[in-house]
């Protein structure tokens, strides 16, 4: 029988096992226990003393490879120095040596390129091997470090001594992460040994991540996180509930202590994942990695909220506003604890680039977001496309339409919320993309398709019933404010146009992206545009078909309508100088969605073109049809070819046969002239008086008519008369007549000057101001004047 061994003394005890028994042997009846208690007990030494004996053979197997490698080391280094002593010596020889020693310092000599090759590979394998040695150290504690922090059998209690061991862990992830960079840059040909290297911290980092969000869970359950949610009120929208119980601010002592233990290590593991990330991707700013990760510790502060969420948003399917006043609620009660408490620990972390406001309120929109996608969108989607009744369809509509202005609505409040803090440019794409809810077309253009169109067609019924009134086509915009108004004298139905217009404008600029942007402007601006160039070619038509524009009535309404174009002309011309339609024009594309915009052109090019056309046409068709009517009416006066023979009356300034087509011609610019803007006055003016210059050219000077002293006096007092009408818009309107008031100068020069000149050709026509005739037409010109000396031979 074995000796029973002597307890030993009580005061030999440590407090730690004085606790230990205590727990254990609370009364008599725990006593009976002791046999399967020390079994137990017997188990996990037997467990522990086989884990100790594994880990000391790791340890002798580690130490062997080691001096093995170290012996090789060592022989490298021998070999390195054997090889310096022998250049040493070498390089050492006498001086009076002879003329034979100096050929073996040439063959020396030869010998260095190589042997200092030599050892710089010698050299560069000692770094490897220092290196390599120092990261498999490094790999090694992580990798104890991780398995420690899973063994619940080596730490019984998951408090300061695992916070130790998951901060020793991470801080050693680090300084291998900051080798491993280096190594990367310096070094690339060691590329095996670096991803080695991240194969084994790939693992460690899979088995340390879960560990450390379960952990995070798990105080966020204890913390009393999420909270119950409050009764939604309408007060509680106006302004921050002053009874939100925040567990985040409540927490004390060493609860506090864990978590924010627990928020810094995710953060940090986060920064960790980035930085290598940047390093494998090949870039060493963590800004240019390729997406923008969530925090992870925001994402499991409302992962929890989202779910206890959607248990309301179930029950108002029907009533959308109040799931985004809910979303919104929550996001503003608790936005300020981000700044406050869990900023510092980001910023302590070292994670650049992150705010804990920007993304709390980042996470909240995406949860509200991918509901929407799941559970709101399709049903409207649904109820637009079996709708098949006109009522019904009307109502789908006025739904759909009600649910983006929510959605713009609730994007407005929550990025105030986001701007507050002042470091986000809202202006950048990427940014947008994370705290709107409108960012669920990215991925689903077909919608943004449908609320495009039907954005369109309720812009046309409104705008439809505004056209159709005459008296918008007739009354002026009296706006100072708008200082093109004045300018080109528009119709008020060009500025309820613009109203239009810029509604549809105004919405797109909520869209998130830019490509999406113009994708929407094409598809509800564009066609608004075009429906009211199409209003204005109908009404221009209409009038010219009635009476072929003869009559006031109808010139009034095409110099309306001229007006009404030119006016929108400018102010999308204006317009699209801004930055928000610049961008449109760099022909961005989004995935998956062609472009829409051709970057030369603008948004609006193709609109604006059309617009110029219209304009440019109807303006060339005042002209016309002033020019017809002023042509019918000086028939007789042209061809009255022996007027130019005969003397002139005394009693008459003017050819009779000349009054009736310059009084249609005053009058006619007149009315043009009162009803026109002046810029598309003065382009119509001008190429008329274009028009009228070639038909008397061609028609009297060219048309072989003798010219008399009196018939060249005559002929030039009409002309001043008919220069005279557009006197009221130039100085000099004989210069808007060139080839009348060439001919004028021609029919006036003397015979001798005349015949000699032309014989000199066309280097004369040039020194006598004579620039739009040709040397034939001048000749015909100088041909058709009769000097009184010849006169009687007629």
């Amino acid at each position: 029988m074995d000796a029973i061994k002597p307890l030993p003394q009580v005061s030999s005890f440590s407090a730690s096992l004085f606790s230990f028994l205590d727990d254990s042997f609370r009364d008599a009846k725990d006593l009976s226990q002791s046999p399967a208690f020390v079994s137990e007990l017997q188990t996990e030494i037997s467990e522990l003393d086989q884990r100790l004996a594994g880990l000391n053979r790791q340890l002798e197997s580690g130490l062997a490879a080691y001096s093995s490698f170290s012996d090789r080391a060592g022989g490298l280094f021998s070999g390195v120095n054997a090889k310096l002593s022998d250049l040493s010596s070498s390089t050492c020889v006498p001086r009076s040596a002879s003329d034979g020693g100096n050929a073996g310092k040439e063959e020396e000599t030869m010998e260095l390129p190589s042997l200092a090759k030599e050892v710089a590979q010698v050299e560069s394998v000692r770094a490897y091997a220092e290196t390599a040695l120092k990261l498999d150290t490094l790999v090694g504690d992580i990798e104890d470090a991780v398995m420690s922090s899973m063994n619940k059998n080596l730490i019984t209690s998951r408090s300061s001594s695992f916070e130790e061991v998951r901060l020793h862990a991470i801080k050693t992830l680090k300084k291998t992460e900051e080798i491993l960079s280096l190594v990367a840059r310096k070094h690339p040909r060691w590329a095996r040994l670096v991803s080695a290297v991240d194969h084994r911290v790939d693992r460690a980092l899979a088995m340390l991540r879960p560990q450390a969000i379960a952990d995070y869970r798990s105080l966020l359950t204890s913390l009393g996180w999420p909270p119950q949610l409050s009764t939604l009120t309408s007060p509680s929208l106006d302004s921050k509930s002053e009874n939100v119980q925040n567990p985040l601010f409540n927490m004390a002592g060493k609860l506090k202590s864990q978590y924010c233990g627990n928020f810094h290590a995710l953060c940090s593991l986060q920064g960790l994942q980035l930085q290598r990330k940047a390093r494998q991707l090949g870039s060493h700013k963590v800004e240019n990695v390729i997406f923008h990760q969530p925090l992870w510790a925001i994402e499991e502060l409302v992962n929890p909220l989202t779910v206890a969420s959607q248990r309301h948003f179930t029950k108002w399917s029907e009533k959308p506003e109040f799931i985004f006043a809910l979303v919104y609620k929550i996001t503003r009660d608790y936005v300020d604890s981000m700044d406050e408490l869990l900023q510092p620990l980001v910023d302590e972390a070292k994670l650049a680039g992150y705010s804990c406001r920007e993304e709390w309120v980042s996470a909240m929109v995406s949860s509200l977001s991918l509901y929407l996608v799941k559970e709101i969108f399709p049903i409207y989607v649904g109820q637009i496309n079996e709708a098949s009744e006109t009522d019904l369809r009307s109502e789908a509509k006025v739904s759909w339409l009600h649910l983006i202005d929510l959605m713009i609505s609730f994007d407005k409040r929550v990025q105030s919320l986001v701007s507050q803090s002042g470091i986000l440019s809202l202006q950048e794409d990427g940014n947008l993309l994370r705290i709107s809810s409108l960012s669920v077309f990215c991925d689903r253009p077909d919608w943004l398709d449908i609320w495009a169109e039907i954005e369109l067609d309720e812009r046309l019924v409104q705008f439809k019933a505004e056209i159709e009134n005459d008296r918008n086509w007739t009354v002026k915009v009296q706006d100072e404010l708008i200082s093109t108004s004045n300018v080109y004298r528009p119709p008020i139905v060009s500025s309820l146009f613009l109203q239009h217009l810029s509604s549809i404008i105004e919405r797109s600029k909520s869209v998130p992206a830019v490509y999406l942007r113009a994708r929407f402007l094409k598809l509800a601006a564009s066609p608004t545009i075009q429906k009211f160039l199409d209003s204005l070619l109908i009404r221009c038509q209409d009038a010219e078909g009635l009476t072929a524009l003869t009559e006031n009535n109808d010139l009034i309404k095409v110099s309306n309508s001229i007006n009404a174009g030119h006016y929108i002309e400018s102010v999308l011309e204006e317009w699209c100088e801004d930055v928000f339609f610049l961008e449109m024009g760099t022909g961005q594309e989004g995935p998956g969605v062609e472009n829409f915009t051709e970057p030369s052109e603008g948004i609006f090019g193709e609109e604006f073109q059309k617009l110029e056309t219209f304009r440019i046409e109807w303006i060339n068709k005042l002209s016309v049809v002033v020019l017809r009517g002023f042509d019918a009416r000086t028939r007789e006066y042209i061809k009255n070819r022996k007027q130019w023979q005969e003397k002139k009356e005394k009693e008459w300034t003017v050819s009779r046969s000349l009054v009736g087509a310059l009084d249609y011609l005053q009058g006619k610019t007149s009315i043009i002239e009162e009803n026109l803007n002046k810029a598309d006055f003065t382009a119509m003016w001008r190429s008329l008086a274009s028009e009228i210059d070639r038909l008397f050219f061609s028609s009297i000077l060219m048309a072989n008519v003798k010219f008399s002293d009196d018939g060249v006096e005559r002929f030039k007092e009409d002309m001043e008369v008919l220069y005279g009408v557009f006197r009221a818009w130039c100085v000099r309107p004989e210069g808007f007549f060139p080839k009348l008031s060439e001919g004028m100068t021609l029919l006036k020069m003397k015979e001798k000057q005349v015949k000699d000149g032309l014989s000199k050709g066309e280097k004369w026509l040039r020194e006598n101001r004579v620039r739009y005739l040709s040397e034939a037409e001048a000749k015909k010109v100088a041909k058709s004047r009769v000097f009184s000396a010849n006169l009687h031979l007629i």
